[in-house]
């Protein structure tokens, strides 16, 4: 009975054993060139190259299943067809080619520090219908804007979670939907894009074979990864923990923000972040779906100039959080689950569209179908339920630095009233729990008896004029 336990104690040991390896390998450029100082991580360890271009990683693979570099700004993003790839490894791969890998950049002829980003939150398909109105309608305007913006600069993607909805056998065709748009896209991981047999790697049996995030890992890689392009460092991060049973929090484990302080240790403090992750941190009027530890997540970026892209919520919602962290909720494309043409605060299906110049970003939310002038809906009185005796005006890229301005008659009459509710189109559209939520970029206004005409004038933050005018 002893001589059993100890053997089984001494299995356990070597089992143990055998899940931690000495990877190592080089990045080199396209001539074999070592190069050096590029950042590389398996997920909790970092290592920088060496002069050759050399690095190396004591990984327990158990926990580590990828080892990936931070691409460098002078080099261009590894892709195959449209998708980044090259830029990370399976530890098993690894394992299987003797613990050795080399990552392999082209160096860019031209760096600029000038390009467009475009964050695509929830597309979501859940069948062949859904799967059909993303590509001819999403996909089909992307690449319409794409290759508009190509002309210009480089276009970066990212797609910020919930590509699909539970499926796990539309990964691929999902992924085949996203080739050769003329943009190199990233993916980021969602609560719906887990398979839901089992829980996340770290809430799973040390060394098990099968997790949560195992089948997104085969199409798209590590969940927690960073590049650089410009003067932007761009970081995406899994922000949900599947505790198994369908449920699930909005949250980052202990071990990702260890992962994220170490990443940004890297970057000179006042660098431009771009962090993109499914949930929300910071929303204020509907705070349902917001990051748990979103106060320790703040703290990691407090020295960086920090823009955050996500989505999980399906609505649309600015958050100014400190002069240096601005978070942008955008709306998904699916809006409210393919149920319509609008997600649950009126905004319309679509993507935001971000030009990066330096430090300094500029963007425009873009609704599918409809030109980049479309960032106002007015309602008429009497269409707007709760409010009857108003002219409303739906603007959902609003923040703090924008004005709202109102004409009667073509006279100028001040500022409209801002006010919180639900936005009548959306609930028409989808009559369940899911049909609406309260927002915040709503704006009203009484038009005087006898008044003919009310025209709007939203003044971004940027200094661009949209307009809507309604007769009454």
């Amino acid at each position: 009975m002893i001589f059993g336990m100890i053997l089984c104690s001494n299995l356990i040991k070597v089992m143990a054993q055998e899940s931690v390896f000495n990877f190592e390998g080089k990045v080199v450029d396209k001539a074999g060139k070592g190069i050096a100082g590029v950042v590389v991580n398996d997920g909790i360890n970092f290592t920088q190259t060496n002069a050759q271009g050399a690095w190396s990683l004591k990984s327990d693979t158990t926990r580590s299943k990828f080892v990936s570099i931070s691409i460098p700004a002078s080099y261009n993003l590894p892709q195959q067809e449209g998708l980044a790839d090259g830029f990370y490894i399976a530890a098993s791969t690894l394992v299987q080619a003797n613990n050795k890998h080399d990552f392999v950049l082209e160096k860019r002829k031209q760096v600029s520090d000038r390009f467009h980003y475009i964050a695509i939150s929830d597309p979501q398909v859940t069948n062949a219908a859904e799967m059909k109105r993303w590509k001819q309608e999403t996909v089909a305007d992307l690449i319409e804007v794409i290759d508009s913006l190509k002309q210009s600069h480089e276009v970066i993607g990212m797609t910020l979670g919930d590509l699909v909805h539970d499926k796990m056998n539309l990964f691929d065709e999902f992924k085949t939907s996203m080739k050769n748009t003329g943009a190199v896209f990233f993916q980021c991981i969602g609560n719906h894009d887990l398979d839901k047999q089992y829980q996340d790697l770290h809430n799973m049996a040390v060394g098990t074979p099968v997790y949560g995030e195992m089948v997104y890992n085969s199409y798209f890689g590590p969940t927690d990864y960073s590049f650089n392009i410009g003067r932007a460092h761009i970081v995406t991060m899994k922000s949900m923990n599947y505790i198994g049973n369908k449920k699930y929090l909005e949250s980052m484990t202990g071990d990702q923000l260890a992962w994220l302080e170490k990443d940004l240790s890297y970057i000179p403090k006042g660098s431009l972040v771009i962090l993109n992750m499914h949930t929300p941190a910071w929303n204020r009027v509907t705070t349902d779906g917001n990051l748990r530890n979103a106060a320790n997540l703040a703290e990691l970026l407090k020295d960086y100039h920090v823009h955050v892209f996500s989505g999980h919520t399906h609505y649309f919602e600015n958050n100014e959080v400190t002069p240096t962290l601005y978070e942008h909720n955008i709306g998904a494309a699916c809006g409210a689950w393919w149920k319509g043409w609008t997600n649950r605060c009126g905004a319309p299906n679509g993507y935001m569209v971000v030009d990066v110049n330096g430090n300094q970003l500029k963007w425009h939310y873009k609704g599918t179908r409809r030109d980049f002038s479309y960032q106002i809906r007015l309602y008429n009185k009497g269409e707007f339920n709760t409010q009857s005796s108003f002219v409303v005006a739906n603007i959902w890229d609003w923040d703090s630095a924008c004005r709202v301005v109102w004409y009667q008659d073509g006279k100028l009459m001040g500022e409209m009233e801002q006010f919180i509710d639900m936005d009548p189109t959306r609930v028409a559209e989808l009559g369940h729990r899911y049909a609406g939520d309260r927002t915040a970029h709503l704006f009203r206004v009484m038009p005087s008896d006898g008044a003919k005409q009310i025209k709007v004038e939203f003044t971004n933050r940027f200094g661009e004029l949209y307009t809507g005018t309604i007769d009454l």
